[in-house]
């Protein structure tokens, strides 16, 4: 899409073939460009549009870097697929003073909302102006996401350290209950993994931008990027509590499943202690031979089934003296 600053409609699609009857744009938005639709952006700019490869470098060198007055910048964007999970897809900046072009390979619902904007506001007219008005739509947009995290993570606290019900709850159900925790536990961590991600790649971009842009920045632009980085910064830190939060509450799951487990092996112990000296009565009494006292009394049958049993009681009670059931 070309964003021009005049015009009744500022909003034009890239003509791969075709030259536009319009304004140089102040912004060009790229999502999975072609090679023709790379030719063309390159024509109407004179800028170089950086490959997907390009923009997927981790080196510093290679995500902030400056061709003369021309900057090409990079960073994880974190967003939400289509099945749920938390990913995180390349995003290029290539700002000079008469341009912005943004180069991406998925669909950011941001970008579409910004453009909204941008078309009725005053950004228009100049792509420093545009290019800041980005970022801050996606330091808000991170925000929102680190908030809707936040009370994702308050909710599934609230359900792990619940007041305890009478009763002993059912070992299914409480194992279905914990799975579901540290899954949604685990979610909670990945996207906060990729938001910080994005936050810093988004940092280091503003850092970069106003010192080696200095020259032709507009002065009036100077203080809103030193709110940007503000903003960025209290976000980090947000971002910290919520990973020492996920962390916490990745202990306590796994210390109530260990604890259900334990009470689980201490059942099955309890069973096969108490199944001994039953077993050993039985095997006494059972065995075939004449000179058995027993085996003549008349209530012979009635005494070993007496002896069974008090052998499988004592033990309980003993057990439960000693508060292990």
């Amino acid at each position: 899409m070309l964003y021009v600053n005049t015009g009744l409609n500022p909003r034009r699609t890239l003509q791969p073939h075709a030259e536009p009857s319009l304004p140089a744009p102040v912004w060009i938005d790229l999502l999975s460009p072609t090679d023709e639709e790379r030719s063309a952006a390159e024509r109407l700019t004179g800028l170089r549009v950086p490959a997907q490869a390009d923009l997927a470098e981790i080196e510093s060198s290679s995500r902030l870097a400056s061709e003369g007055q021309t900057l090409y910048l990079s960073t994880p964007m974190s967003y939400r697929s289509a099945d749920g999970l938390s990913m995180t897809a390349p995003l290029g900046f290539v700002l000079s003073p008469d341009h912005l072009m943004t180069v991406r390979f998925t669909e950011l619902p941001i970008f579409d909302q910004y453009a909204e904007r941008f078309v009725g506001s005053a950004s228009r007219s100049c792509s420093v102006a545009a290019f800041l008005g980005l970022l801050e739509a996606i330091v808000d947009r991170l925000a929102d996401v680190l908030e809707h995290v936040g009370a994702d993570l308050d909710a599934i606290s609230r359900r792990v350290f619940r007041p305890e019900r009478t009763g002993r709850p059912n070992s299914a159900r409480m194992d279905l209950q914990l799975r579901a925790t540290l899954r949604a536990v685990g979610s909670a961590g990945e996207q906060v993994s990729k938001i910080r991600d994005s936050l810093l790649g988004v940092s280091r971009i503003a850092q970069y931008t106003n010192e080696v842009a200095g020259d032709w920045i507009p002065e009036g632009l100077r203080p809103r990027f030193k709110t940007l980085r503000q903003d960025i910064a209290s976000l980090a830190d947000y971002d910290i509590q919520l990973t020492n939060k996920v962390q916490f509450l990745l202990d306590a799951t796994l210390g109530f499943i260990n604890i259900e487990q334990n009470n689980s092996i201490k059942i099955l112990t309890i069973v096969s202690v108490v199944g001994v000296p039953p077993t050993l009565m039985a095997s006494i009494y059972g065995m075939n031979f004449k000179n058995i006292p027993e085996l003549q009394w008349e209530y012979g049958y009635a005494y070993g089934l007496a002896v069974i049993v008090l052998s499988g009681i004592l033990p309980l009670l003993w057990f439960k003296r000693r508060g292990w059931i």
